[in-house]
Parts: structure tokens; sequence; C-alpha cells
């Protein structure tokens, strides 16, 4: 036998051997995965296509059981089912973590920033690998982000165009120190309440308007229920994907390889989608007769001067480390990033 055949029959079996180990290390596996938007969004979008190239790279041994639509409950029975162990991974919003790691609430600050891609230079540099790495701890482990879009207010009374637009305006915000300050430093009236009850919340009038993403507005059609939606850009909505520590711990070192594999695979379509659905909603949303409006950069300056002192309040009471870590990656971004 030649010494090339020899070679290249040594090296087929180390191929083999390699496949076969790795064949091995993979279990048959089923994981809930679960989130509050419906399935036309782009997190559940995100969520199919993590799915499809998990089965694939797994030989279709691990397959993703989507739970969309609240089906396991708000994003704080999900989380606490992860850290349970009795749920696998879930995608929810940073702002959901604030309640296990406080300085997550710094993603929810404010006019931080005019575009997707600064927002996006946050989630994948210093200061958001740096909050990945708290959650561990906390029996999480965090994948990574994807992107959700800009919040805007809805409501059913008038538009805002100006600061005092806000004005007594009973406004359901995600249960946040962030948002329920921010919201009273406008003079709005911020209502705390779990997602799921929000619809019916709007359509009595209860309250008379929320804040979400174009996309979450057209897919769980609150157009039905509001008149005005006002394109106030105020934060830029992220979700980590989180996987349940106790679960984690028990994949084997290629299992955990090919869960992160497909989700940076899966994040540029999730960027892509989350781009795509949130032009098309804002054009939705106007054919089905939702009065939009712009506001003018001087009343968005009048807005973030107002909730500066609820950012410096919040500040100052997380850890000063993170804090620094944080604003120093934003002034770099705002710089750097357009």
């Amino acid at each position: 036998m030649s010494l090339l055949v020899r070679t290249l029959s040594a090296t087929a079996i180390c191929v083999a051997l390699t496949v076969g180990a790795s064949a091995q290390d993979i279990q048959e596996r089923t994981i809930r995965w679960g989130h509050l938007n419906n399935t036309d969004h782009p997190v559940s979008m995100g969520v199919q296509k993590f799915a499809e190239i998990l089965l694939a790279k797994s030989g279709g041994k691990m397959k993703v059981r989507e739970f969309a639509a609240s089906q396991l409950g708000n994003e704080l029975q999900q989380q606490s089912a992860l850290r349970g162990g009795t749920q696998e991974m879930l995608s929810a919003s940073t702002t959901s973590l604030a309640t296990v790691v406080p300085e997550f609430g710094l993603i929810d600050f404010p006019f931080l920033f005019n575009t997707t891609e600064q927002a996006d230079a946050l989630a994948t540099g210093k200061f958001g690998t740096a909050m990945l790495d708290t959650l561990p701890s906390k029996g999480l482990t965090g994948l990574g982000y994807w992107g959700l879009g800009f919040r805007n207010v809805t409501n059913s009374t008038r538009p805002i165009a100006k600061l005092e637009d806000f004005s007594g305006l009973k406004l359901r915000v995600i249960p946040n120190p962030v948002y329920l300050e921010s919201f009273s430093a406008f003079k709005a009236n911020p209502v705390p309440m779990a997602f799921g009850e929000l619809y019916s919340a709007l359509e009595t009038r209860t309250v008379d308007g929320q804040e979400n993403p174009y996309t979450v507005i057209l897919s769980n059609k609150f157009y039905e229920v509001q008149k005005y939606v006002s394109a106030t850009n105020h934060t830029f909505t992220l979700n980590i994907i989180l996987v349940s520590k106790i679960f984690w711990d028990k994949l084997s070192p290629t299992e955990q390889r090919l869960m992160r594999e497909a989700y940076e695979e899966s994040r540029p379509y999730q960027k892509e989608q989350t781009r795509l659905q949130t032009e098309k909603a804002l054009a939705e949303l106007q054919a089905k007769g939702m009065q939009y409006n712009a506001i003018a950069p001087e009343e968005t300056d009048r807005m973030r001067k107002a909730v500066q002192p609820v950012v410096d309040k919040i500040s100052a009471n997380l850890r000063a480390e993170t804090v620094k870590l944080f604003n120093d990656e934003v002034e770099r971004i705002r710089k750097d990033v357009k």
C-alpha cells in the first residue's frame, strides 16, 4: 500500500471515529421553548429557524417544541420554570431579567440610540457579553440576544407629538422600575400589567394605551382598540435567548456546541425578519386605520431631558463598575456606529 493510500485511509478512519463520537454525544431531546409572541412575529420566526438548524445539526435528535403566545405563562413565570428545570428555553425581554440581575435594567434607559445597528452593537459588545456572564449563578444560561425593534406608544385618546401630550394618559408598561419611573417623568400614569392582560385592558379602556414595537402592536391586533400610534422610539427592545442551566448542564459538550451554533446561525435571519416585519407592520397599522405621527427631534430632546433624573437615580443604585462599562459602551457606540 502506498504512503498516499495509507495516509488517506488513516484520515478517513479518524474522520469516521470523530463523527461516531459526536453522534454518541447527541441524545434524543425535546426542548420546550416558550415566549410571549404570536407565531407571525419575528421572535417565532427566529425560534423556527433555530429549531430547523438544530434538528439538522443533531441528525434529527434535538427537537425544539415551540410554545408561543404565553402558553407557558408570563415571562417571570417561564423564567422561574427555567431556573427550576421544568422548562428548557425561553426568549424573553431583557427587562424581565432585571428582577434577578438589576443591571439588565440599564438596557431599558430611554433614548439611548437612534438606530438598530447601535442597539445591536451594545448587545454584541463588552456590556452585552458581561451581562450574559451574570446568568449562570442565577440558574440560567444566555446564548445571546435578538433585536425586536424600537418601542412606540399607542393610545385611544390623542397623538403623542410633544412631551405634554403624555400628561394624564394611563399607559400600560412592563412591571419594571425604569418604565414606571420614566413614564411618570413624562407625567403619564404608568400602569404595570402582564402582557397577556393588555388587549382586554385596552378594549375596556382600563388603560388608554401602551408601548411596544410595531410588530407586537400588529400581531396582537391592538389596532382594533387603539386609534393613535406615535413614533416615540423611546427604547430598543432586546430579547435574550435563555436556557435552563439545569438542562444546559445535562448536555454533552457536543450538544452545547450545536446549541450555540444554532443560535449564531439563526441570528442574522431573525434580525432580517425583524427589519422586514417592522417596515411591513407600520404600513399595515396605517392601512388598518391607525393614525400615525412622527416626533420632531427637538421634542425627542425634551423627552430625553425629562427622564435624565430617572436615569441618574437608577444608575446610582446599581453596581458602579457595570454602570461605567455600560456608559463607556454607549458613548463609544454613539461615536462609532451609525
